[in-house]
């Protein structure tokens, strides 16, 4: 057991799904996994662990922006022995050519700051996906038929963004979408030497302003849950 994860030793698998609403992480749980017990609940952010086609997983609420995220990152990596994570979750589209439903695959994530920024001082580090998973990610949603979109996304430290000027400049750099989480991620899984990955579903968009509507939510999340499982374990 750690602060914020109440999970015994052997209870977290090495491959980590982490989408930010814990009920989600319920939902995806029960619907994705064989066997899937609930091995956390500590502050309401609920864990599960079961297995997909016989490999272990855990499905684990990770909270809103990247400090939250951080804490059940470092955590499930120092602690736990988590090997891969996930992100799954929703994201802003910022690009004409990103439709809603889309996923989008987080090849780099941008940002202004993270909870590890006063590790690198004046250096910009460049938090980047895994690879491997990258590249099976993309095959998995290929053979589904699934439109994706593989680069660069920038993750924010607010919510309620009043920068519409820093905005204008992440779009006009190709950056694909925005979301809260990825970023920190990505610089806990260099700093480890684990693998990780965002699969972001875009749920809203800055360009055309359209939005996904409640009840199609969960059939979209529905494929990037498998996307990213695909990934994890790819045929």
């Amino acid at each position: 057991m750690t602060i914020h994860i109440g999970a015994e030793p052997g209870q977290i698998a090495e491959t980590v799904l982490m989408p930010g609403d814990p009920l989600r992480a319920e939902w995806a749980a029960n619907t994705f996994l064989d066997d899937a017990k609930c091995v956390n609940r500590v502050r309401g952010m609920l864990g599960f662990t079961g297995t997909y086609k016989g490999n272990p997983v855990t499905i684990h609420g990770s909270g809103m922006g990247m400090p939250s995220l951080s804490i059940y990152a470092n955590e499930l990596i120092r602690d736990y022995g988590a090997k891969t994570l996930i992100r799954i979750g929703s994201c802003g589209g910022m690009q004409d050519m990103v439709g809603i439903r889309d996923v989008i695959l987080a090849m780099t994530a941008s940002t202004l700051s993270t909870p590890s920024r006063g590790i690198f001082r004046e250096l910009n580090f460049a938090p980047c996906a895994d690879y491997g998973l990258l590249r099976s990610a993309a095959d998995a949603a290929s053979a589904r038929g699934i439109t994706h979109h593989v680069g660069g996304i920038y993750s924010s430290d607010v919510f309620y963004d009043e920068r519409p000027d820093l905005n204008e400049q992440m779009m006009r750099h190709g950056i694909l979408g925005v979301e809260m989480e990825a970023a920190e991620l990505y610089i806990l899984a260099a700093r480890y030497g684990v693998r990780a990955l965002a699969v972001l579903t875009v749920s809203d968009h800055l360009v055309t302003h359209e939005a996904l509507p409640s009840e199609d939510r969960e059939r979209s999340f529905g494929e990037m849950v498998e996307i990213a499982l695909e990934a994890a374990f790819p045929s």
